[in-house]
């Protein structure tokens, strides 16, 4: 058998990586600082008595700019469908937050705007109701017989994800080219429109969901066993399918609300922790959280900085590391 990395000594390394992580994102960009700096200007951010020389740029920067941007970077299908090649993307929900953003950057121009109070949260309601809305809609075709059939949910997710591209070209094809260029951009993914008023509805979302889904851990680890073995086991597999569909809907809705579509971090993390720690929902939970995290941060570092002053959508950053990974797993998966 493979030796498998310890859950303490995996969490150790991926807590220092996440704190470095948090660090230079905080520290690199368009105008870097000294990294010294970076860190007298957080903790002063953060209230401790540090003195206030030479910090007045570093604390605008970090407090206004790269703090927001960086929780906002830091904000369970596997389990669901026993499939390591599973992503949220499957049951619609990032389609349905496509066509929900689309609608608000598109007809909000037509119509003439928001009132300005409103403003920050128009895309990010839209998308989100958008994807909970198809995520209920995948469910409901996946019911039958009072049972949840998880292959009827997948196709119908699939189909919803072709509907949802079909219906962002029909608006990318009817916006002028201003609005082109805004859809365009969020379709990629970006955190360059971090805000305090984003996200604080995001980190209690993010907060929600990850204090709740470890509690589960045991029963999805029941679920690896087969639908018929968790019953037997006292799982309630349906309940339990309901809570994980709409806890997932909640918060890749609130993510991809706030920070647009941002691919392949579903499908990368969650496989590589278990290539290293095994499958064990009760490592794997917490430890995407804290990798996935850290992969956030280093995209958006890559893409502030590869082309700067210029910056990369994160979507493409994600994709060039997200696609040659899914083509070894198809690899891995035929041998």
């Amino acid at each position: 058998m493979k030796q498998r990395v310890q859950p303490r000594t995996l969490f150790i390394c991926l807590s220092l990586l996440c704190l470095l992580a948090v660090w230079l994102s905080l520290a690199l960009g368009p105008v870097s600082l000294p990294l010294f700096d970076t860190l007298r200007a957080g903790l002063r951010l953060l209230g401790l008595p540090i003195a206030a020389d030479g910090l007045q740029q570093a604390e605008m920067i970090l407090g206004q700019i790269r703090l927001p941007r960086t929780l906002l970077g830091l904000a369970v299908m596997q389990g669901l469908f026993r499939n390591p090649l599973a992503d949220p993307g499957l049951v619609g929900v990032a389609a349905g937050a496509a066509m929900g953003a689309a609608v608000a950057i598109v007809g909000g121009a037509w119509f003439g705007g928001m009132p300005e109070a409103f403003a920050p949260y128009l895309l990010s309601f839209c998308a989100f109701v958008g994807g909970l809305g198809v995520t209920a809609l995948v469910y409901r075709l996946g019911r039958r017989d009072g049972q949840t059939n998880v292959a009827t949910m997948l196709l119908a997710g699939v189909a919803m994800t072709a509907l949802g591209g079909a219906a962002v070209g029909l608006f990318s094809y009817l916006a002028d080219d201003a609005i082109l260029r805004t859809l365009t951009f969020w379709n990629l993914g970006s955190l360059n429109g971090a805000s305090y008023e984003r996200l604080w509805p995001l980190l209690l979302v993010a907060a929600g969901v990850a204090a709740w889904l470890p509690r589960r851990a045991k029963a999805l680890n029941a679920l690896l066993l087969g639908e018929s073995e968790a019953r037997h086991l006292g799982v309630d597999v349906e309940r339990l399918k309901r809570e994980l569909v709409f806890c997932t809907a909640l918060g890749v809705g609130a993510a991809v609300a706030a920070a647009g579509l941002i691919g392949f971090i579903g499908l990368v993390v969650p496989h590589l922790v278990r290539l290293l720690a095994g499958p064990d929902h009760r490592v794997v939970l917490p430890a995407s959280l804290l990798a996935g995290g850290v992969l956030m941060l280093f995209a958006d570092l890559a893409a502030r900085l590869l082309l700067a002053p210029a910056e990369l959508p994160i979507g493409i950053v994600t994709a060039f590391i997200g696609a040659p990974f899914f083509l070894v797993l198809l690899i891995r998966g035929r041998s």
